[in-house]
């Protein structure tokens, strides 16, 4: 698959397939991880990949869906709920340039997917104390932020929009999500 492929193919999927995950595909996945960006090549991150039933239901339990789409779109357990986790970790720091080695491991991870024919969610809104107490993390080390995974049983559509359009993505009659993005000509200046 061609990058600019991946990079529009590329949507937020909520409702996944009951299907196993290979742990080779996800080492992929990781190895696209651990292999981006990173300020000062500090390689702070660490990646725990979560795929056992039992784990993956326990921090499916603390997350939160799609504000603008709940209930309506939130996972079920044993139907269309993830089938793995990947937590991204770091030790507990104030530098801000974690999170944003954290968003670049995370992009090239969420591309990788859309190659190997998985969906995803990059999920900031989750308990985290329990998922430290649920990965028995020392102390010392936070979950910055989680990736669900599973093979998509949705196909979201992307919009383009203009300045002062609404960005809330949403459903439509036949239940599938639109996710309005800006158009280049609503948010670029050329000098």
């Amino acid at each position: 698959m061609e990058l600019n492929n991946a990079i529009f193919q590329r949507r937020t999927i909520r409702r996944f397939k009951q299907i196993k995950i290979e742990d080779s595909v996800i080492g992929e996945l990781i190895d696209a991880a651990r292999v981006a960006p990173c300020g000062g090549n500090s390689q702070q991150l660490g990646y725990i990949v979560i795929r056992t039933p039992e784990k993956a239901g326990r921090i499916f339990e603390i997350t939160a869906w799609g504000g603008h789409v709940k209930p309506h779109r939130n996972p079920v357990p044993e139907k269309s709920a993830p089938t793995a986790f990947i937590a991204v970790i770091a030790g507990k720091t104030d530098s801000k340039v974690v999170h944003a080695d954290a968003g670049a491991a995370i992009q090239n991870v969420l591309l990788k997917a859309v190659e190997l024919g998985l969906g995803a969610c990059w999920i900031g809104s989750f308990h985290k104390e329990k998922a430290s107490e649920i990965l028995q993390l020392d102390e010392s080390i936070s979950v910055l932020y989680l990736v669900a995974l599973g093979y998509p049983d949705e196909k979201p559509v992307m919009e383009n929009i203009n300045q002062g359009d609404s960005t809330k993505y949403y459903l439509d009659k036949d239940d599938v999500i639109h996710v309005p993005k800006y158009s280049i000509d609503a948010i670029t200046q050329w000098y």
